[in-house]
């Protein structure tokens, strides 16, 4: 590629990210709002009827200054590789790297660490002012150092598993340019599988303390609701959160002998005992309906899609550069496939969250089968909505790339829904 057409695309590149930046700051503070349509307004899904009034307007300052930091923080990782390949920095690299050592692995490494240094680097201010906001709103009761900890531990287990996929893919677009997209989907149905079996017992255990239950009266209830849903009750732990946030969580993970129920201590403390148990029933029926495996199942199925449509914009792109000594570059290959796949996982965030959203829709109602107590859950979930300054009604596009879940608008819908069939019979 030449030299000005390189300077072109910087220029495009910087300019269109002002202009993005721009953009969502308009989005977000001039053409949407949180507001609820006028019917539903002094309803019970009204903020206003469960928060007061400084509440009620933390969390819509809150969610829309998280909201404009993810949009924006979002496309950091492609221009800072993107800019360091027009300049001809990642070539360079590639170059000190083979001189350096023969050996590919060696070579692998130490181009993954550089670009992982860099890219952690351009992000840490954005992520420390996240921090340091979740910490103002009251959100967060971390320290710094232990906030640290926690940030150099994800970034190792991420620059681990991520050096070992970018080895294997470059071996395999070097040894089969033409199929590697598909060897190394099959790779990675057993790696994706292998990674689900150790989370609950190798990486969750990094960053917190798990247990059983403490409150023994609480596991008996737990037990009896778990053998409705034939559930084994051994599986059902706590997890030691109330040192690092103010929030509430459950959720399920694992699979077979692993697999896991797990509440967050700060939910036991929250909520009361028929809330505990509605959230309880819901992620039972994610262990009952089998949704890590189906969720397993769906990542690997868009992975094949995803890998094959990377295969095909890496192709075009290289095509286009009139330079195939650069082309055949380690480092220039690898910078390629990260830009792209980051894009495409980007794009296709949509389909993955709409699936979620039916399970946990699923799942809310199958705890309303279980308890017959759809108050409990509407109440569980202003209260959800109050303590972690979440919007009620969030805008489309947080909506269509942020929510794995359906928002807690449509959720206390159709729990009330659930609660007038109830009645009515």
């Amino acid at each position: 590629m030449k030299k000005a057409t390189k300077s072109k695309l910087t220029k495009f590149i910087c300019l269109g990210y002002l202009i993005y930046i721009i953009l969502v700051l308009l989005y977000f503070y001039v053409f949407t709002t949180s507001d609820l349509p006028s019917k539903y307004k002094g309803t019970f899904v009204d903020p206003h009827t469960f928060m007061n009034h400084k509440e009620a307007n933390l969390s819509s300052s809150y969610s829309t200054l998280k909201n404009v930091l993810y949009f924006i923080s979002l496309p950091i990782d492609w221009i800072v590789l993107s800019l360091l390949l027009l300049s001809g920095s990642i070539e360079r690299l590639g170059d000190s790297l083979s001189k350096l050592t023969r050996f590919k692995f060696i070579q692998v490494f130490l181009y993954f660490f550089f670009v992982s240094v860099a890219t952690y680097i351009v992000s840490f201010p954005i992520d420390l002012y996240r921090f340091k906001l979740s910490t103002k709103y009251g959100l967060s009761v971390q320290s710094f150092n232990a906030w640290m900890k926690d940030e150099m531990i994800s970034f190792w287990i991420n620059f681990a598993m991520m050096f070992f996929v970018m080895y294997v893919v470059y071996l395999l677009i070097k040894k089969q340019p033409k199929k590697w997209w598909l060897t190394a989907w099959l790779l990675s149905i057993p790696f994706t599988i292998f990674l689900t079996f150790i989370q609950p017992v190798v990486i969750d255990p990094l960053y917190n303390d798990f247990y059983p239950l403490k409150d023994k009266n609480l596991e008996k209830k737990i037990i009896t609701l778990a053998k409705e849903a034939n559930i084994p009750a051994h599986r059902v732990y706590e997890v030691n959160m109330s040192t690092k946030t103010t929030t509430y969580n459950a959720y399920v993970t694992g699979i077979g002998k692993n697999a896991r129920i797990v509440l967050w201590d700060t939910t036991l403390k929250g909520l009361t005992e028929d809330e505990i148990m509605f959230i309880m029933a819901h992620e039972m029926s994610h262990y009952v309906h089998k949704d890590i495996y189906k969720s397993m199942f769906g990542i690997l199925a868009g992975s094949l899609v995803g890998l094959y449509i990377i295969h095909l914009l890496m192709k075009y792109v290289l095509s286009k550069s009139r330079s195939s000594h650069s082309n055949e570059k380690m480092a220039v290959i690898l910078t390629l496939f990260l830009i792209i796949s980051g894009i495409v996982s980007f794009i296709s965030d949509p389909i993955s969250n709409a699936f979620s959203r039916s399970a946990e829709k699923r799942a809310d109602l199958y705890a309303v089968k279980l308890t017959h107590d759809p108050e409990a859950g509407i109440i569980a979930f202003q209260k959800l909505s109050k303590n972690s300054l979440s919007q009620v009604n969030p805008p489309f596009l947080v909506k269509l790339f942020r929510y794995d879940h359906p928002t807690m608008l449509e959720r206390m819908q159709y729990l009330e829904a659930a609660e007038k069939r109830n009645n009515n019979k």
